[in-house]
């Protein structure tokens, strides 16, 4: 059996499972095991089709290539795509969510937002995302948002994740605007916020990275150390916060027009299985890791999509 092949049932193992090792159970009653297991999410891009960025031979915004996806991934046990989605500043990728969420609505299938923080640093940070979160609240979120019942929740609250770019944003106001909504958000950040936010968000969410060392040229840190890092902060030092472990198949930004030449080697589908289990070494049945983010479902200008199961550089036969 190829590692593409291991890595992609491995995937498919960790929701039915709630294991993350090849020495699965496969006697276990799925919904029982489904309880004990993290519930995955993979992150989704809505801007193919979009002139700016690279032709992958779709559109986002195109319905069958949605439901087609949609299929996909809950054959492969993930229950949501969180959408990287930047409010009304780049309208192509608001009409994408919009449309993704109804078609999830159709599907039973549910979808989040990644709010993407501005990287102007103008002093606009704060309003830009106050507009964001408001835009949000009425059209996707909120009681009046037509396909609502497709938005992801956690314990009865939208999830929202928070994608930092310059840090400009004062996310106390923020906290404050979204807490009047009927059903205030958890907000959840990649890494560790700056100390004067460490109470305004929920939960914590990890993301491509290597170790401490940086991008190895070689490509060879494929993030053991990162991850490391990660999950032990949230069982100690975080452990009020929600934690979102992160699964990745390597990282390649060569086809990126922002490309800073930083690659982490796909191993053949190895980088993939590993950072699909690493989480097993800090949770388990009685202590679940409660979201696991694949990232990402369909990036293939930075080399991480899962969704056509390309990994490269295999140096023997599959």
């Amino acid at each position: 059996m190829s590692k593409l092949l291991v890595a992609m049932l491995l995937l498919s193992m960790v929701i039915i499972d709630g294991c993350a090792s090849k020495g699965v159970h496969r006697g276990t009653d799925p919904s029982q095991a489904a309880r004990s297991g993290p519930k995955v999410l993979a992150v989704w891009m809505p801007w193919f089709g979009d002139h700016k960025h690279i032709d992958v031979g779709y559109s986002s915004q195109d319905p069958q290539v949605m439901r087609r996806q949609i299929k996909e991934a809950v054959d492969r046990n993930i229950s949501a795509f969180v959408v990287d989605w930047y409010g009304e500043r780049r309208p192509f990728h608001d009409k994408s969510f919009a449309l993704l969420q109804q078609v999830a609505s159709e599907m039973h299938f549910q979808v989040s937002l990644m709010y993407d923080e501005t990287e102007n640093n103008n002093g606009q940070a704060t309003d830009e995302a106050l507009a964001a979160f408001d835009k949000a609240y009425k059209a996707y979120i909120g009681p009046q948002a037509r396909y609502g019942d497709a938005y992801l929740s956690y314990k009865g609250r939208p999830v929202v994740f928070i994608f930092p770019k310059r840090g400009g944003t004062d996310w106390n106001r923020v906290r404050e605007k979204v807490n009047a909504w009927s059903s205030p958000p958890l907000l959840i950040y990649k890494d560790e916020p700056a100390a004067e936010f460490a109470r305004t968000f929920d939960g914590y969410y990890a993301w491509i990275h290597p170790g401490h060392g940086g991008w190895a040229s070689d490509g060879s840190d494929w993030g053991e150390q990162y991850l490391d890092n990660f999950y032990k902060n949230m069982t100690t030092k975080h452990a009020d916060k929600i934690a979102v472990g992160a699964a990745w198949p390597g990282f390649d930004d060569s086809r990126a027009s922002w490309g800073l030449n930083r690659h982490m080697d796909a191993r053949c589908g190895k980088t993939f299985e590993e950072t699909l289990g690493f989480y097993r070494r800090y949770y388990s049945d009685s202590n679940t890791l409660p979201f696991l983010l694949i990232e990402t479902w369909n990036d293939y200008e930075e080399g991480t999509a899962v969704e056509r199961a390309s990994f490269t550089n295999c140096n023997h036969p599959s």
